[in-house]
């Protein structure tokens, strides 16, 4: 039974427009510019699908450090995109990562058979991943796998409530987080649930719903930010 479920993504960005329009073509979103200068991109279906949402936020800080959550994506091949510095030689890894217009790090797998929405896991750094990975299993529910191959050792949650992509991956580096985190997702507590209830499981509130946000902003155990909807 999980607590909550997840609402959609957000990412920061100094020039919104052109993070928008990079991440709905990487994403195969549709982009809709909004009034203020923000982007958000939605499924572009007949039935589009809310929690494939991805709100494209302009902030005043430019990125100064390795994104602590950044995204994996699925393309056709790495000539999707010709213009994007690449940050590990092809081949290497069984992925390629790649610098989003603001230096963000993307891992993109190249595969015949891509979907229609390309977004494939959200990866989380973590100085100590089983314990980030079993609050976000105690909060979203699914499935936990713990995996411990030759590459390393790390966590991978899969089914869990409303989320419209593959997994949330936990894997572990050796330096702390120090600053806001660039990507972010937002959540609505479930039926019944409280925030105490994910105060208890290990989160901490950094704001409480106000007059001028209609959401809580709350961190996990190791800082991560993410924003807490009322049902």
């Amino acid at each position: 039974m999980s607590l909550v479920t997840f609402k959609d993504l957000c990412v920061d960005a100094t020039d919104a427009a052109a993070m928008g329009e990079f991440w709905a073509r990487t994403l195969g979103l549709r982009a809709e510019p909004l009034d203020g200068g923000d982007v958000v991109l939605r499924d572009p279906g007949p039935d589009p699908v809310p929690e494939r949402t991805v709100w494209v936020n302009t902030v005043p800080e430019a990125k100064t450090v390795k994104h602590r959550v950044h995204p994996d994506v699925r393309a056709r091949s790495l000539d999707d995109f010709p213009d994007r510095p690449r940050l590990s030689e092809p081949g290497r890894f069984h992925y390629t990562t790649l610098a989003d217009p603001e230096g963000g790090e993307l891992c993109v797998f190249t595969d015949d058979d891509v979907p229609g929405y390309r977004l494939k896991d959200v990866v989380v750094d973590c100085t100590d991943y089983p314990v980030v990975a079993e609050f976000w299993y105690g909060l979203l529910g699914g499935d936990l796998t713990w995996d411990d191959h030759e590459g390393g050792a790390y966590a991978y949650l899969d089914r869990g409530a409303g989320v419209p992509f593959e997994s949330f991956d936990f894997v572990p580096v050796p330096e702390p987080k120090t600053v806001k985190n660039r990507w972010h997702w937002d959540v609505t507590l479930n039926a019944g649930v409280t925030l105490d209830d994910l105060v208890a499981r290990g989160a901490r509130v950094l704001r409480p719903q106000d007059d001028e946000i209609g959401w809580t902003v709350v961190a996990d155990p190791e800082g991560n930010e993410f924003c807490v909807f009322q049902p």
